[in-house]
């Protein structure tokens, strides 16, 4: 064998083994922007259907008991693990909320900031679309108030993107979307 047929099959090989990374790096990020959608569909739809329950106020279909053991599912899903809310002192439900409290500005921000970075695997585009879907969430929600949330809502959905934006510049990418 001379040496540029030698050569030839070092690219050959090189070549195969970048398209067998590209194939297997599009398969995780299709395989991670699946999972993501159909959790963020699931966690929607049970939102959404408790939101509706309430509003409507079905009491004769679903008990209170019901709807308040879905709620406490929830929070068990999302991570907490505190006392139930229902029996809450006043003090307690502050401390909460408080800029520090698990359902604080901080700890918030942060769980739905780490859900779209950790959905994203570092990729800018679903790190782009993550921000994009939080923020489009973010407008339901205030349809669904009817108008304007209270602050917290605005100071934590502000700290998520302003998160998410850190990571996008910590991947190397910039956070004005160029193909806006």
């Amino acid at each position: 064998m001379n040496v540029s047929n030698n050569a030839s099959l070092n690219i050959n090989v090189k070549q195969t083994t970048q398209q067998e990374v590209d194939t297997s790096r599009k398969e995780e990020v299709k395989a991670l922007q699946d999972e993501y959608q159909a959790s963020k569909e699931a966690n929607l739809a049970q939102v959404l259907s408790s939101v509706q329950a309430i509003v409507e106020n079905k009491a004769g279909e679903q008990s209170f008991e019901v709807q308040y053991q879905e709620f406490q599912t929830f929070l068990q899903d999302i991570g907490y693990d505190g006392k139930p809310i229902a029996e809450l002192s006043q003090s307690e439900a502050a401390e909460l909320v408080s800029e520090d409290g698990f359902f604080g500005v901080a700890q918030t921000s942060e769980r739905i900031a780490n859900f779209v970075i950790a959905g994203s695997g570092g990729d800018e585009h679903l790190l782009r679309e993550g921000r994009k879907g939080i923020l489009q969430g973010f407008q339901e929600a205030e349809k669904m108030w009817g108008g304007k949330l209270p602050d917290i809502s605005y100071e934590t959905i502000d700290k998520a993107v302003a998160l998410i934006d850190q990571a996008l510049i910590d991947g190397g990418f910039s956070v004005l979307d160029v193909e806006a």
